[in-house]
């Protein structure tokens, strides 16, 4: 038998609602919502697809939205001390008449295996109608975590404003 509360001035007891059966929707019926996935099926998701996982990052990282000491962990030193030259420059951030573009995003991405535990990316990052290139390596430690060991973004927007 449930306790009641206590009634006092103002106050009174109400019984809890009767809980209701789940039922399965009808065949062309209303569906349910889908429910968004689990931090642990994201995890799954980036361990499945890393070259997209680091993708997202570096596009953060290099448009100035993230800080660069995010991938402190995650980049081998000769590609973390590539990627802290270019994050001050945010060279993936819309400028000129593409300023007022949305944020990068990438695209998507393209990847090659060339052995076993190395993945070749390229990832196709759009801010707004401009699209561009970052292409980087990814190798597998002895802990089975990757790591970015190597990270070009092609030429850099000082390279095509010079005058000669």
């Amino acid at each position: 038998m449930p306790v009641r509360p206590r009634v006092g001035p103002g106050r009174s007891w109400v019984a809890p609602a009767p809980r209701r059966v789940a039922r399965s929707p009808l065949p062309g019926g209303p569906q349910p919502a889908p429910r968004p996935p689990r931090v642990d099926a994201r995890r799954l998701a980036a361990e499945r697809l890393p070259h997209r996982w680091f993708a997202d990052q570096l596009v953060l990282t290099l448009s100035g939205r993230r800080p660069v000491h995010a991938l402190l962990g995650h980049a081998l030193p000769a590609a973390y001390d590539r990627l802290a030259e270019l994050a001050p420059q945010a060279p993936l951030r819309p400028t000129g008449p593409y300023r007022r573009a949305p944020e990068p995003r990438v695209r998507d991405c393209g990847v090659y295996s060339p052995r076993r535990g190395v993945i070749e990316a390229f990832a196709r990052v759009a801010a707004g109608e401009r699209v561009r290139a970052l292409a980087f390596r990814l190798e597998r430690g002895d802990d089975a975590r990757w790591r970015c060991a190597a990270l070009d973004i092609g030429p850099s927007t000082a390279v095509w404003t010079r005058t000669t």
